[in-house]
């Protein structure tokens, strides 16, 4: 095929956007040539915006139509597995928002879908896996130039959410709307990174604090604790409630430290690379209070690639280019979308613990995940009879 044709099922706020991408040429190796919505309003945008582009109000029949090669899932996360199933079952290759669903149990049985299609490609929206300082970051773990990981630690609070953003629609700040409130729907992919750089852990305990000075059902402060198989640890403070924020992730290694920190318009790493490992150095000092000889150097992006990471130019866009060229050229996914149930877990293993106040293991266990969940659902659901 000369350029892969997509559908995108869901064109609210994310998928108009990526359906506008498209439409302006962005991917040349894309064309849109279908769109889907249940909303009639947006379907009305759709024909107002998006000439010579088929419209369908249900995705069943858009997947079936023969127009598209893949599809692009922009719809409450809660639908991203069932839809993604669905395309692949059909032949189609898929591409997902984040997060890759709400509970793993459902992205397990995709994952499960997409393995029976080795011949279809799947890919998740992890557009912070293009971002410069993480992939640096990433390589300089990977290479081993910094040691074993001894401590992963990431602080961000700078997601400043007021009440009138939870009241702009009724699926918002609810546990059947979204699934969750900070961790799943402002975290996915910093979730991601925290596993994608770290590795995933074998246990986490969380806290997650709910409705903090908001009129919500679900978490909007939170706080976690990871532990590792090779008894590293880890902290995750986050948050929608604190202002002006914070967004700082250190990663402790064995033979020095990587600090990642974002400002609105600028982000700087800092590595700080040991002369020889803290390991090495411990065996053979004999010093009380020491110092261990290191060098430092500095790497800072400016208001160009500010632009990408807020979305502005094309972060995503980069995530859709490799998409396609995975398909069309056999190109390597910078985000497979199997990988979307690694951060899920995370998330899935926090609202666990803090539900059972307890320390849980992972991954979770997916029906005891799934009965609590739906306990919380429950509950929403007869509040709202009652009112």
């Amino acid at each position: 095929m000369a350029k892969l044709r997509y559908g995108i099922v869901g064109i609210g706020k994310q998928g108009s956007g990526y359906a506008m991408r498209l439409r302006k040429g962005q991917d040349k190796n894309a064309a849109l040539a279908a769109v889907c919505d249940i909303s009639p309003e947006r379907r009305a945008w759709a024909k107002k915006n998006l000439k010579n582009v088929k419209i369908y109000e249900n995705y069943k029949e858009l997947i079936a139509s023969g127009d598209i090669d893949a599809v692009m899932v922009v719809t409450p996360h809660y639908f991203h597995p069932e839809i993604a199933i669905a395309a692949m079952a059909q032949g189609k290759h898929v591409l997902i928002d984040k997060p890759a669903g709400v509970y793993t149990k459902a992205v397990r049985e995709m994952n499960e879908c997409a393995a029976a299609h080795p011949e279809l490609t799947f890919g998740i929206m992890y557009n912070q896996r293009t971002n410069p300082l993480y992939i640096e970051a990433k390589r300089l773990i990977e290479s081993g130039e910094m040691g074993a990981l001894k401590r992963i630690n990431w602080v961000i609070t700078n997601w400043y959410r007021p009440q009138a953003y939870y009241d702009q629609g009724g699926w918002r700040g609810t546990w059947a709307g979204e699934g969750g409130g900070v961790l799943t729907n402002q975290c996915p992919h910093q979730l991601d990174l925290f596993q994608w750089l770290g590795g995933m852990p074998k246990s986490v305990r969380g806290w997650a604090k709910v409705g903090v000075n908001r009129d919500i059902a679900v978490e909007n402060d939170v706080t976690f604790y990871t532990q590792y198989e090779n008894g590293a640890s880890g902290v995750f403070v986050t948050s929608t409630h604190d202002f002006p924020g914070t967004n700082r992730l250190e990663l402790s290694c064995d033979g020095g430290q990587i600090v990642i920190e974002a400002g609105f318009v600028t982000e700087k790493m800092t590595v700080h690379k040991l002369q020889t490992s803290e390991t090495q150095f411990n065996k053979v000092n004999t010093k009380f209070m020491p110092r261990i000889p290191k060098s430092t150097r500095k790497k800072s992006t400016g208001p160009f690639i500010a632009a990408y990471r807020l979305g502005l130019v094309g972060q995503h866009t980069l995530i859709i280019r490799n998409f396609s060229r995975a398909v069309l050229h056999g190109e390597t996914l910078i985000a497979p979308g199997i990988d979307g149930i690694r951060g899920l877990t995370l998330s899935n293993g926090v609202y666990l613990s803090a539900w059972l106040d307890r320390e849980v293991a992972l991954p979770v266990d997916e029906n005891l995940y799934l009965d609590e969940l739906n306990k919380r659902i429950a509950y929403e659901t007869q509040k709202e009879i009652q009112v």
